[in-house]
């Protein structure tokens, strides 16, 4: 296997040379578990850890390494690998980590297209694929929708789901596909460059890991039944993981998100609600909230129908969290920035005190 087989480019190249890279070697990150990475190169794949240097340096937990990253190290003979620096990302696809606020959680790095996949049984929910397209947009990440077990539901049925996602999402391919028939699967292969990277994004349960499993022909991922006693999809896929299919397509598999919290999206937000943006610029007030202001074009689209009102009130929704994200985010630099300064004064008055005796 060659380095452009896992999406080396010429682009890459130049980063390296940049960065003064050229006395090591380069490889990808196909795999992480619990800060101990899998690096994939020509020469086969290396269980790695990060430098202290790196570790020391690393100022949050997007300054480590992720599932997509490409990677300078030195290699051992017993398999065994030491990651000396990250090559600079050209996009990072993250979210608000579950649980703690101020947090990202990164999902994948390097990603040309998103699969956003849910489930039209059960599963199917506008709202999240809104915001699965604003963390895509925000990681100028080109998403592609993918509708799956369409053989469990009536045809009809199909159809006004499809209607429904073109009337709140435009200008975005939407792709049915049934795992069992493999209809649709010629839609998907048909996307599949050599050399892009994709990432599958959905909740437990979807169809992920059997999607993965069926395009590369073999048995990849662990998979199984939806829970009859929740309704939800069991957690198979218990780690990030790169694939290389024999088409040439780079597939990555992550597990199933239930929670997608929003993080750093103002493009992110503008784009995905673009028609909600247009109509603010003939809002009364530059700074309208869009919720209870005179003269907002927004509510008036609403009230006239002309704007669909599950979605503007996702807007809000997501605006609000938006908002309390970088409050967090803002008060937790303040945090640091202060407890930074009194390290600071602490190891200056005991060198003056050392410097009394």
């Amino acid at each position: 296997m060659k380095l452009e087989d896992l999406g080396y480019n010429l682009k890459l190249e130049k980063l390296r040379k940049e960065n003064n890279l050229n006395d090591f070697e380069i490889g990808r990150i196909i795999s992480e578990h619990k800060e101990r990475y899998i690096v994939k190169t020509e020469k086969g794949e290396f269980e790695a850890e990060i430098t202290g240097n790196l570790r020391f340096s690393a100022k949050t937990r997007e300054d480590f390494p992720a599932v997509g990253d490409w990677v300078a190290f030195t290699s051992y003979e017993d398999g065994f690998a030491i990651i000396h620096k990250v090559l600079p990302r050209f996009s990072t696809i993250k979210r608000q980590a579950v649980g703690q606020f101020g947090e990202i959680q990164i999902i994948a790095t390097n990603i040309d297209y998103a699969f956003l996949i849910q489930a039209v049984d059960r599963d199917f929910n506008i709202n999240r694929l809104e915001r699965y397209l604003t963390i895509c947009y925000s990681a100028k990440v080109s998403p592609i929708i993918v509708l799956t077990k369409t053989d469990l539901i009536a045809e009809q049925q199909l159809s006004d789901i499809m209607e429904s996602v073109s009337i709140r999402i435009n200008n975005i391919p939407v792709i049915a596909i049934s795992n069992e028939t493999q209809d649709g699967y010629d839609t998907v292969k048909s996307i599949l460059e050599k050399g892009k990277t994709y990432c599958m994004l959905g909740s437990s349960g979807v169809g992920k890991s059997t999607l993965l499993n069926n395009l590369s022909g073999r048995s990849i991922m662990k998979t199984d039944t939806i829970s009859l006693s929740t309704s939800k999809g069991r957690h198979i896929t218990s780690h990030r993981e790169l694939i290389v299919l024999e088409s040439g397509g780079i597939l990555i598999d992550n597990p199933g998100m239930r929670e997608v919290g929003i993080a750093d999206s103002e493009s992110g937000l503008e784009t995905t609600f673009d028609h909600i943006m247009s109509l603010s610029q003939n809002c009364r007030f530059k700074d309208c909230t869009h919720t209870n202001e005179l003269g907002c074009s927004v509510i008036e689209a609403v009230e006239n129908r002309e704007l669909d009102k599950s979605s503007y009130q996702n807007y809000l929704k997501m605006e609000r969290e938006k908002a309390h994200y970088e409050s967090t985010l803002e008060e937790k630099r303040k945090k640091d920035k202060e407890f930074g300064k009194m390290q600071k004064n602490y190891k200056k008055d005991k060198n003056k005190k050392n410097d009394l005796y």
